[in-house]
């Protein structure tokens, strides 16, 4: 009997599957860097969380290593559930904007409200107006949750709470329209940045420790936010101060601002969306 030896085609191994091509991998490894260089949101998940834990643990350490026992065991705890209660407000108020908005381009609707009579303002007062109905929802369970656990009632705090809650709002919906303009204008690989925004926020605001706390520098830029304003007004009421009516009129007046900027920027870029036909991105 004649055995035949057959050659081995190229780019197969003995066992007939495909040889490893380390070009190829190359070239996939080529193609994902040049999207991550070009893509200047996708460095998010590589450098922006780690430092964000780093300056928002590390701060609130520094924070918590100078206080009294006594403080740390009362007014400490108190503004730690006084302010992820209150930051949850900000929280929904952007995703109300920013996920109601993104909530159109997954079901790839955006093209059948654009062909609508409904101009972009109202329609953003519609998804605003939704949200606030949620919102009141996560801060009646949020109330009840810190209530039941751990005896903090947020209405304690004192009549600052409300102007607060109020400035927070404003605040969050600028945030959103901010994160609607981007995703908008860069598609849905900006998405991350509705996320990113919030737990920038979540560092920079001084929400669980005042931002002088925070590095030098660092501290001093954060402390320009409008956000920064308002949760320095809630720990300042939350130790039984006070305060002033100067602080709250200087914290509304750079969240109306900011919120002004917000509006003319993400209309800016919907105007932007429209002429340059991204709506095709979702349709």
């Amino acid at each position: 009997m004649n055995i035949t030896a057959h050659a081995q085609p190229a780019g197969t191994t003995k066992s007939g599957g495909p040889a490893l091509n380390a070009t190829r991998i190359a070239a996939v490894i080529h193609r994902h860097w040049i999207v991550l260089r070009r893509s200047p949101h996708r460095w998010f998940e590589i450098s922006f969380w780690p430092l964000m834990d780093v300056l928002l643990w590390g701060s609130l350490g520094v924070y918590a290593a100078t206080q009294s026992t006594a403080t740390i065991g009362s007014v400490q705890t108190s503004q730690l559930l006084a302010g992820i209660t209150l930051f949850w407000i900000l929280t929904q108020a952007q995703f109300a904007i920013a996920l109601g908005v993104n909530e159109e381009t997954w079901t790839r609707n955006i093209l059948n409200v654009l062909t609508t009579p409904i101009s972009e303002t109202e329609y953003v007062i519609g998804i605003a107006l939704f949200g606030m109905l949620k919102l009141v929802l996560c801060v009646v369970a949020l109330t009840l949750a810190t209530s039941f656990f751990f005896g903090f009632n947020l209405i304690s705090v004192g009549w600052a709470v409300f102007p607060v809650i109020a400035l927070l709002i404003v605040n969050g919906w600028a945030f959103g329209l901010f994160a609607v303009g981007l995703v908008l204008r860069f598609g849905q690989s900006a998405e991350i940045l509705i996320w990113g925004i919030n737990y920038a926020l979540l560092a920079f605001s001084g929400v669980f420790f005042p931002t002088a706390s925070m590095p030098k520098g660092i501290g001093s830029v954060a402390r320009q936010l409008p956000t920064s304003r308002v949760f320095a007004i809630l720990r300042q009421a939350v130790e039984g101060v006070a305060p002033t009516w100067s602080a709250i009129g200087a914290a509304a007046l750079a969240s109306l601002v900011f919120l002004v900027i917000a509006v003319m920027f993400s209309t800016t870029l919907m105007k932007v969306f429209r002429k340059r036909g991204f709506v095709t991105r979702y349709s």
